[in-house]
């Protein structure tokens, strides 16, 4: 399996929310092995909780199921570009990798805005690939927002 196949699994994720009316944002994390440890959609707003981002609740979904709050042998695939508070959590979690699909010029922390990974103050610096099916995780957002807007 390959980037594409785990971001298609986060795209998935990114469409459930979206139909629960949260903002479309999909994870999923992959073992070293390959195996899809957890998967989270946006929920914000279901969950009444403003750190209920998809990244954070892989993460946490990912860390209880392996009994470890660091997950340095996996990989984040996220459909935006991560922000500054899931940026700093990505860290705190040691994950190996960061895999995303659409930038995110406005709240972006990974390639845009802070750049949080670069600053003194981040303690780890997982590997970063961005673009990966960016024009599917662009549209689904581009589509919520649109009918949003009407």
């Amino acid at each position: 399996m390959n980037d594409e196949y785990y971001m298609c699994e986060a795209i998935a994720q990114a469409q459930e929310a979206s139909d629960r009316g949260e903002v479309p944002v999909g994870a999923v994390i992959v073992n070293s092995k390959g195996k899809i440890i957890s998967r989270a959609g946006n929920s914000p707003i279901s969950l009444m909780d403003p750190s209920a981002h998809a990244e954070i609740l892989a993460i946490r979904k990912a860390s209880t199921i392996l009994k470890n709050y660091r997950l340095v042998d996996c990989s984040l695939y996220v459909t935006l570009e991560p922000c500054t508070m899931c940026a700093g959590v990505i860290s705190a979690a040691r994950l190996k990798r960061v895999v995303y699909g659409a930038t995110d010029i406005k709240s972006g922390a990974v390639e845009s805005g802070v750049r949080f990974f670069e600053t003194k103050s981040c303690n780890h610096k997982p590997l970063i690939k961005s673009g990966v099916l960016e024009d599917n995780a662009a549209n689904i957002l581009k589509e919520f927002f649109q009918i949003r807007r009407k």
